[in-house]
């Protein structure tokens, strides 16, 4: 016979298994997103096409805007216990890309699974440019002065 001071029995659940936890696809995007940017011969996260990240640039800078360039290139899809990423990288001319897309793999699985307790089933790594070393990064020029 088990007894316990609140009268409740044994099937009692501990107080950390009470209710449930989710985790939005964003999360886990931005997550994976600085993960990959952690990784040398990354040079950009998404498209490959200057434009593309010159807006990207102005939007990032301004005031009050979302931090959508952290989880820019970055696509998850977020079960109960596991996610499966996508991401779309512009690497550094010059560097491995087999050497650099493991890893980031080897960094995204880490940081994702360590901080969501997800288990990463699948990332999928597109290469869309190459940054020559004579490219300008594109900034965009300021109108303000």
């Amino acid at each position: 016979m088990t007894e316990s001071a609140s009268g409740v029995g044994s099937a009692a659940k501990p107080p950390a298994d009470r209710g449930r936890t989710t985790i939005a696809d964003g999360v886990v995007e931005k997550i994976a997103g600085l993960a990959a940017r952690e990784v040398v011969g990354v040079h950009a996260m998404g498209s490959g096409s200057g434009l593309s990240r010159t807006f990207g640039a102005v939007r990032d800078r301004v005031p009050g805007g979302t931090k959508a360039g952290v989880s820019r290139g970055v696509k998850a899809e977020v079960g109960e216990v596991q996610t499966a990423l996508d991401l779309e990288i512009v690497v550094d001319y010059g560097v491995s890309i087999r050497d650099v897309a493991r890893a980031v793999r080897e960094n995204v699985v880490s940081a994702v699974e360590r901080m969501t307790g997800l288990e990463v089933v699948e990332v999928n790594i597109a290469v869309s440019d190459v940054k020559l070393p004579d490219e300008d990064d594109e900034e965009p020029e300021s109108r303000l002065q």
